[in-house]
């Protein structure tokens, strides 16, 4: 009943920006934790930012002073902002919503994921 859906991947050049956009929607009363994950070919996933929803944030340290994570509780949307894009950010970019469902039940959905590619 809830989907999570991932936009604004694309193909961009090294130092280039790129903002992705996650929305939720379904039946949600509350989103705790929101977060950006992502997973390259023979790689595992890893955590690249989270944000609560009072908006506490953390990033990977290979991400800091370069991405930024925000969201708009009131559309159930968490965004980022990728700046100074790096080869090594290329990856499948995966959102995670934190789920409270009306019978106060928390639980993690994910979205599909969209591709971020970082060439010359």
């Amino acid at each position: 009943q809830v989907q999570v859906v991932e936009s604004g991947g694309g193909l961009v050049q090294p130092g280039g920006s790129l903002r992705l956009s996650c929305a939720a929607s379904g039946s949600i009363f509350r989103i705790n934790t929101m977060a950006w994950y992502r997973q390259a070919p023979g790689e595992e996933r890893e955590l690249v930012a989270s944000i609560t929803s009072s908006g506490d944030t953390n990033y990977s340290d290979s991400v800091k002073g370069r991405f930024t994570i925000s969201r708009d509780n009131g559309k159930n949307t968490v965004y980022l902002q990728m700046s100074s894009l790096k080869p090594e950010d290329t990856a499948g970019y995966y959102c995670r919503a934190d789920v409270v469902d009306y019978g106060s039940f928390e639980y993690p959905e994910w979205g599909q994921g969209t591709q971020v590619t970082v060439s010359s």
